[in-house]
């Protein structure tokens, strides 16, 4: 996808960020923010409520760094990024829901299952829940002893419902394979087990709450200096500030911006630890509704191996669908191409719904996140023995430098609501440094025990999707 094509939502509804930024000659402002996604925008919000001068430097031509809104591809409101807004009752984007022409609703709270041609059966589906259970209550209890690979702990006995469980458990919920996921990082995720949408997207969503913040547009930050104050340079100029707080992606701080100063060994670990997974959408234009699904059905297919994907039918009532490709098969189909995922997405649903499915295709659009240069992935999930990098990250640098973002929340993270509290959390820290107060020190974590699976349903016609993330959310 070209990068032209990545728009915040419709700016009928949405009021736009103030363009244009005090002085940066010297350390007039009080805070420079880096990125502005959710977590920059949180922050940039908190500060501005605390009257300190602040400026958000963004990359990208749009707000909302991986949680945009494009209204021009198919004419109806489809989200390049994050899309399900988890726990909505308590997701603090969710609740602030500004605008009267932004609505949220909930989605619904069933699943389907796909096995070739027909859909799963009562008893079927009772399996599929029993496997994915068994094999969440494995990696939990395989997390109090080690932070190995969630892969070790995956039953033995799951039959041929194992490749369907675990992609439903890593890739479509957090853009890694089980194989790649901390096992410690898996049983630390709060449930998310209620979910919503927005009609207008969830982009959209977000980029109203940037209304009136003071954001510099297309100024990707190249170097930034710790010192005295701290400067950031981007290729519109020089911006210094008293503090900073940084809300890029792992990947990018891994691999495009140059610090003048070498961070310590434990900061460029805790980067790589918290790399992004990988997962996109195929998004289909359909004619007719030849799945017959209805609006926002989330369907899995019974899969023998790792080419496989969900849909997501009906998007808000409209004719748009979505086929969720993620983890490594994901990563190594977007690497391919625009053409090949839509051959894939194409290919694959004839072979669930039958090849009259192509001749309803109208038209196709696919996301890349992992090439795109300033996110480069989708979603922070920590590798096995990496959790406690969430923990270091959470620590200023030269008490000047805070991070922030997805990557950085211990239980939301890999989701817009975790980045938002993230970057609230970051910018009441620097809040509190600008007033004199020293930062206490780091306590350790304890890892949160979650009864996930003892919570699930059971009615096979009616049971809680599990965890999942783009999305975030």
């Amino acid at each position: 996808m070209n990068r032209r094509t990545f728009l915040a939502a419709s700016a009928s509804f949405l009021a736009k960020p103030a363009i244009g930024a005090p002085s940066a000659r010297s350390a007039e402002l009080d805070v420079v923010i880096i990125g502005a996604g959710a977590a920059g925008i949180a922050a940039a919000r908190r500060i501005a409520a605390a009257r300190r001068t602040c400026l958000v430097v963004e990359a990208t031509n749009h707000i909302g760094g991986r949680c945009v809104t494009d209204t021009r591809t198919f004419g109806t409101p489809f989200d390049l990024g994050a899309h399900w807004i988890h726990q909505p009752d308590t997701n603090p984007v969710a609740k602030l829901s500004p605008g009267q022409r932004l609505e949220i609703y909930p989605a619904p709270a069933s699943q389907k299952v796909r096995i070739g041609l027909r859909y799963a059966r009562e008893r079927e589906l009772e399996d599929f829940l029993a496997a994915q259970v068994r094999t969440t209550r494995a990696i939990d209890d395989a997390a109090r002893t080690a932070d190995a690979a969630c892969e070790q702990a995956v039953p033995d006995d799951l039959g041929d419902w194992r490749e369907t469980v675990e992609f439903v458990l890593g890739p479509i919920a957090y853009g890694k394979d089980l194989a790649e996921l901390s096992a410690v990082d898996f049983a630390h995720a709060a449930e998310r087990n209620a979910d919503a949408f927005c009609r207008q997207g969830f982009g959209a969503l977000l980029a109203a709450c940037a209304a009136g913040l003071n954001v510099q547009l297309s100024a990707p930050a190249t170097s930034i200096d710790i010192g005295r104050n701290v400067v950031v340079e981007t290729p519109k100029g020089r911006i210094t500030a008293r503090t900073g707080i940084i809300t890029v992606s792992t990947n990018v701080l891994a691999s495009r911006i140059r610090f003048i100063s070498e961070l310590p060994h434990r900061i460029t670990a805790a980067f790589n630890d918290l790399s992004l997974g990988s997962y996109d959408h195929i998004a289909l234009q359909l004619a007719g509704n030849p799945l017959g699904l209805d609006s926002d059905d989330l369907v899995f297919e019974k899969s023998t191996d790792t080419r496989t994907a969900a849909i997501l039918g009906n998007v808000s009532g409209t004719s748009l669908c979505l086929i969720e490709v993620a983890g490594s098969f994901g990563r190594s189909l977007s690497a391919q191409g625009e053409a090949a995922m839509a051959d894939f997405a194409e290919t694959w649903l004839a072979n669930l719904y039958g090849n009259q499915v192509k001749s309803a295709i109208r038209r196709v659009s696919a996301t890349r996140w992992d090439s795109d240069p300033y996110t480069l992935g989708a979603m922070s999930a920590a590798v096995p023995g990496g959790q406690g990098a969430r923990a270091t990250l959470a620590q200023p640098l030269h008490d000047a430098v805070w991070f922030a973002g997805d990557a950085v929340h211990e239980t939301l993270w890999g989701t817009v609501g975790g980045a938002w509290e993230s970057g609230e959390r970051a910018a009441e820290a620097v809040l509190q440094r600008l007033a004199g107060v020293r930062q206490p020190e780091a306590r350790e974590q304890r890892p949160i025990r979650r009864r996930r699976a003892a919570r699930r349903r059971t009615e096979p016609r009616d049971f809680d999707r599990p965890p999942r993330i783009m999305g975030e959310e």
